[in-house]
């Protein structure tokens, strides 16, 4: 959906034009993945990475798109590893990323002592993401609200 800077502008703009780093976050299934299809720019390239981090050389020239982010922190954390490294790593060493995540932390608390690790930990590493962001959507039904 492109956007303008306001009257009289006639540049057609993206809302995640000059991606920088972004967070997208929001409920499951609320189509969070295809607003950022919609509203990417459309003469960039980019690459989605499904529940996983890319590794050395993603294509220095296109977008990283980390979907499913949480489900990547479940793996590591399942597999007894830190998510953090890699995934403040891919921060540090890219420009152009996309983080798509579920929230998690809301809702009722797990009964399960690993669940609970689990949603905290994301919770965590959201927060962090959030504040290294250009900017924060959160989407829900679809339509996207920029929280920061």
């Amino acid at each position: 959906m492109p956007v303008g800077d306001g009257p009289g502008d006639s540049r057609d703009k993206y809302i995640l034009d000059y991606v920088n780093m972004k967070l997208i976050t929001g409920g499951r299934a609320q189509g969070k993945l295809d607003y950022v299809k919609q509203n990417i720019d459309k003469n960039k390239e980019y690459v989605i990475y499904d529940g996983a981090i890319p590794g050395d050389n993603p294509g220095s020239d296109k977008i990283i798109i980390v979907n499913h982010l949480h489900e990547y922190i479940r793996k590591m954390m399942r597999d007894d590893k830190d998510p953090r490294e890699e995934i403040f790593g891919l921060l540090d060493k890219y420009d152009d990323v996309i983080i798509i995540s579920d929230e998690v932390g809301n809702g009722i608390v797990p009964a399960d002592p690993f669940e609970r690790k689990y949603r905290d930990t994301t919770g965590r590493i959201l927060i962090e993401v959030a504040k290294r962001a250009d900017t924060v959507v959160r989407v829900i039904c679809g339509i996207g609200q920029i929280i920061k």
